[in-house]
């Protein structure tokens, strides 16, 4: 696991945009396609505008898929992932993307998770960026995660802690408001991704980051399964990494 730390989380932001932006240039290069997973929260605003600033990628050449979004939830919903991304990263690029496979959290939840999973199931994911929730997940599988599940997509019903997140981040105004259910990517599909591109600020994160880095690796802290994984990037800034 190579980890870098960054003093602000500007600079954290750009560093793993560079480390995501080198690995898409390289397999467009190398196979004339590039295939990205994209992460969206709080932790990922300056990465995200950092990538999408980026010169010299031919996005025209890049398909992305998201990690999760909730089920019920309007795009034009603040908290809404496709509204996220669409604001923060799609309609930011200089050209258009070859494709993005947005999650449509207000269909059929199963019907989704299999157009998804034979959407992603013949792609060579060359970078997933990624963040990691103050109770250790990875997308949205919450502690206990299953590190066995097969399927790409699946629905996943979200712990408190997790929802409490989402309310501290401002995204709700309510933890009652706060959806119980998403579509998520799951581990196994996220760890199949060439290079991992993981940015983590914040304090609120620190006992996570610990977790991810020192183990032991077990679905009780879902981001330890980082381990396991080759070629894992951590982009982190020192309230972050305070328990390293």
């Amino acid at each position: 696991m190579n980890i870098v730390i960054k003093e602000t989380k500007q600079q954290l932001g750009q560093a793993a945009a560079r480390c995501g932006a080198d690995a898409i240039r390289q397999a467009i290069a190398r196979r004339g396609q590039a295939d990205i997973i994209v992460a969206t929260g709080m932790s990922q605003f300056e990465m995200l505008e950092a990538l999408a600033g980026e010169k010299d990628i031919p996005w025209h050449c890049v398909t992305g898929f998201h990690l999760d979004e909730y089920i019920g939830l309007a795009i034009t919903h603040p908290a809404s992932f496709r509204l996220y991304l669409w604001q923060r990263f799609v309609s930011r690029l200089p050209l258009p993307l070859r494709a993005f496979h947005f999650i449509d959290g207000q269909t059929d939840p199963q019907a989704e998770c299999r157009r998804l999973g034979e959407l992603i199931a013949d792609r060579h994911v060359d970078v997933a960026f990624i963040g990691i929730g103050e109770n250790g997940h990875l997308a949205f599988n919450d502690p206990p995660a299953d590190f066995n599940r097969k399927d790409a997509f699946f629905v996943a019903d979200l712990d408190e802690a997790c929802r409490r997140q989402q309310l501290g981040e401002g995204w709700f105004p309510t933890l009652d408001t706060v959806p119980r259910q998403a579509i998520s990517m799951s581990i196994a599909q996220i760890l199949a991704a060439e290079k991992i591109v993981c940015a983590v600020p914040d304090a609120r994160k620190a006992k996570a980051v610990a977790a991810a880095v020192k183990g032991p690796v077990t679905p009780l802290a879902p981001c330890s399964i980082l381990q396991r994984h080759g070629d894992v990037n951590l982009f982190l800034d020192p309230p972050a990494a305070a328990g390293l």
